[in-house]
Parts: C-alpha cells; structure tokens; sequence
C-alpha cells in the first residue's frame, strides 16, 4: 500500500508541474503596425544571424526583413509571378521558398540576393509549407485547395523532388520533432494533424492521427524544445499548443483572427512571432518554454 500511495503521489507532482508549466496567462501583443503587408503575410523564420525575414511585405512577390523593434524594410522582389507561402533556410544559409504559383521552390543568395529555383516539378499543386532538417532536406506540404486534396514531398538536399503522399486532404502546416523522428502535418478543410515516423534517410511510416478540432482551420506549425505541437487555429485568432501524444494543453488567444504561421526567436527562444493575415501584420507573445533549437 505504501508503494503505491508514493507512485500515486509522483503522479500528482510530475501532474501538478506539467500543468503549472502551462497555466500561467499569455496576453499577446503587436509586434509591428499593421497593413505593412499584403493579406498573404506568412512565412517568418529567422536565418543563422538572428534576422527575421516573412514574405509578401508591402505587396505579394515580395520578401521583407524585421527589425526586433518592429520595424520592417524590402528584402528582395521574386521573379515575375512567383509568390512566396513559407520561408526556410538550410545549413549554407541560403533562403528557401515554396513558390506556389510557379511550382517551384527558389533559393535566395543571402549576400547577392540573386534568386535561381532550387527544385521544380510540374506534379506540384502548390508548394504552401516547408520544414527542413539537419540534412538540408525539406519536407513540403502541397495542397489543391479546389478539390480539397493534397500532396507531402521531401526535397533532398541535391534539390531533387520524392513523393512521399499523393492521397491526402488540404495538406498544410508541416514541421519536424525536436529529434527530427517525427514530421507533423496538417490537413486544413479536414481539421486533421497527422504524425508519421521519419528514418535516417527521410522516408515516412507509420502515419496516425494526433488531433483533429471540430471547427475552424489551421495553417502554420511549429515545435517548442519540449516537442509540443503549436498550430495556428485560422479563423479562430488562437495558437492551439498540442503535447506529442495529441492532448491539448492551452490556445494562446491573438488579437486577429486569421493567423497563419509563426517562430520561435528571441535571445532565449521564448518569444513566439505570430503572421496575421486579417491584420497584414504581426503580433508576439511570450511562452513558458523556447522553441525547438533553443
């Protein structure tokens, strides 16, 4: 009995702590003024330097740079009829962007700003987001939103384009595990997150479902270091935070509705950057925990 009172008493504590790491209240705050950027504002990361880059500041085709004042300026103007949805950068620190329009995705010299196109193949509905690893391969989701269907590739390094899912719903947020053994995608108009296991060479198994929500859609995901899960719930101005088996832990509440990604930055990881779609701007918040990397 007295062993298991104390097992019953760890439960408690290891509970207790768990919920304390996640219970204090999170107000989020504007970042930058709004209308800054056109209403397909998306796509933040920062590269190796700490700078923050989102697509589509003043006008679509474009990408701006963040100052952590707020401020924002003109990074580079894409090709004619190319538009950015996410931005990721590999281990030369080059910028890559899933280029929807053109089925591409393009790759930004940081110094000349010259842009060429990384990988193409006319079997891409719409690149939309992209995840990348420590082998410099990216993982993309690639929906087809008049049919409500969707595509997941990886692009290895060398640029070269793997199907890996050709029978899926509205695929769109993707992101890795802290580990990188886990990708993590969501379906849109389907209100489904689902998680495969990912080997050493890139290849996914094992699909099952993690959550899926009764109303509203998401866009944009990310890890914290921990390997929570947080979706921008668009439509219902929340950050859905979600533990790796799939519970649901808290929603941050935003000032706009149609957030549509975010980033974790900050000198310790702990500030999340927010895309909002209804505000052409951005807004940030504070959380408990430093995003994956940190």
């Amino acid at each position: 009995m007295k062993h298991l009172f104390l097992l019953f008493c760890t439960a408690l504590f290891f509970a207790s702590c768990a919920a304390e790491r996640f219970s204090a209240d999170i107000a989020s705050t504007d970042f930058t003024a709004e209308n800054l950027f056109s209403q397909n504002i998306e796509g933040p990361a920062f590269d190796a330097n700490g700078t923050l880059y989102v697509v589509n500041f003043e006008r679509n085709g474009t990408v701006g740079k963040v100052g952590m004042d707020g401020s924002c300026e003109l990074f580079v103007v894409l090709p004619e009829g190319s538009n950015a949805n996410a931005i990721q950068f590999n281990s030369k620190n080059e910028m890559l962007l899933a280029d929807w329009p053109k089925h591409n995705i393009l790759r930004v010299n940081m110094g000349t700003k010259s842009v060429d196109t990384f990988s193409h193949t006319d079997l891409f509905n719409q690149p939309n987001d992209i995840c990348i690893n420590a082998k410099d391969q990216l993982f993309a989701s690639d929906p087809h939103w008049n049919t409500n269907t969707g595509q997941l590739w990886r692009i290895d390094a060398d640029g070269t384009p793997i199907l890996l899912e050709d029978s899926m719903g509205t695929t769109n947020g993707i992101c890795l595990s802290p580990d990188e053994k886990i990708l993590y995608v969501n379906e849109s108009i389907q209100r489904t997150v689902w998680k495969y296991d990912v080997d050493g060479s890139g290849n996914i198994t094992n699909k099952r479902l993690l959550i899926e929500f009764p109303d509203h859609g998401m866009d944009g995901m990310k890890c914290d270091r921990d390997g929570n899960l947080y979706i921008t719930r668009y439509g219902k101005g929340t950050i859905a935070v979600v533990s790796p088996d799939g519970k649901l832990l808290r929603e941050v509440q935003l000032k706009g509705k149609n957030c549509s990604n975010l980033v974790f930055g900050g000198p310790d990881g702990r500030t999340v950057f927010v895309t909002l779609q209804d505000r052409k701007g951005m807004e940030k918040f504070r959380n408990n925990i430093p995003g994956k990397g940190y």
